[in-house]
């Protein structure tokens, strides 16, 4: 009997942290402290929807490592189709656009810059070109849509009132190194 006695002792004082555990928690509940039901359920519903917004901005972070090694991939290939290897075939591609439209090339000038850190090397432009109007305009939009990467900086045209019109166009283009 001494063992029973032990326990009810021990089962009542476990009865009594229970019931001084719920006085506590109906006491938070309907106190000041923690606001009213309809507070609690604005608070609820404001912070449900931080939760949408929040994983709304992190959904483009999903598989963000597969991203990075696609991207590089793209990067790479980006440069092999619109950057040079050498500076000779600069100058190829400028010629070809140039023959394909009935342009001449009077000059060109070509003047590497100093090496990016990304890999390549831009490369300022010079040319004089002569034509007619037309073959003029169609080399430009040649040049705007070729392959290789050309960004006309400036045109300046030497109007003749006869004969072929002359162009000085001043660009860039990019070689890549580590070829």
């Amino acid at each position: 009997m001494p063992e029973l006695q032990g326990s009810r002792r021990k089962l009542q004082i476990a009865i009594a942290a229970m019931v001084v555990a719920d006085l506590i928690a109906v006491g938070v509940l309907f106190s000041p402290l923690v606001g009213s039901a309809e507070s609690r359920r604005v608070t609820m519903s404001e912070l449900s929807l931080a939760l949408q917004r929040k994983t709304r901005e992190v959904e483009p972070l999903k598989g963000i490592d597969k991203k990075i090694v696609l991207a590089k991939g793209q990067i790479g290939q980006f440069y092999q189709d619109r950057f040079a290897p050498r500076d000779s075939d600069l100058a190829a591609e400028l010629g070809k656009l140039a023959s394909e439209n009935g342009v001449r090339i009077l000059q060109a000038k070509y003047k590497q810059e100093d090496a990016t850190g990304a890999g390549i090397v831009p490369t300022e432009i010079e040319g004089n070109f002569s034509g007619d109007y037309l073959q003029l305009v169609r080399f430009i939009n040649a040049l705007e849509r070729s392959k290789q990467f050309f960004t006309v900086d400036s045109i300046s045209l030497a109007g003749e009132s006869q004969g072929p019109v002359k162009l000085e166009v001043k660009m860039h283009s990019y070689l890549r190194t580590g070829v």
